[in-house]
């Protein structure tokens, strides 16, 4: 293989990193905690984009509470959006590990 032929297959994983990119930004996944009560919604590129609390969780009494699970609902979000960008990337690159890719 050529230099150029390897510069021509770099150039089609940048494009098709950024066409995964774009993808992710519009695939959801849904970190929940407490039961379901605290619901973040967070997009593929691991960003929220929703956060829900059911009225019965909410009390001016127990803050601290509200605050563990919204945490603990956006950490789940988080860790399922890391896992659906470490598959759509195994995809796009065979399964092989790429240092600074996976």
């Amino acid at each position: 293989m050529n230099i150029s032929d390897m510069m021509k297959q770099a150039k089609q994983v940048q494009e098709k990193m950024a066409t995964l990119q774009e993808e992710l930004a519009g695939k959801m996944v849904t970190g929940t905690a407490g039961g379901g009560m605290v619901t973040a919604t967070m997009n593929g590129r691991g960003e929220l984009v929703g956060l829900a609390i059911e009225k019965d969780i909410v009390s001016p009494d127990d803050v601290q509470m509200l605050q563990d699970l919204i945490v603990a609902a956006v950490n789940d979000g988080a860790r399922k959006a890391g896992e659906l960008g470490k598959g759509e990337m195994a995809k796009l690159t065979g399964g092989m590990k790429i240092p600074g890719l996976s």
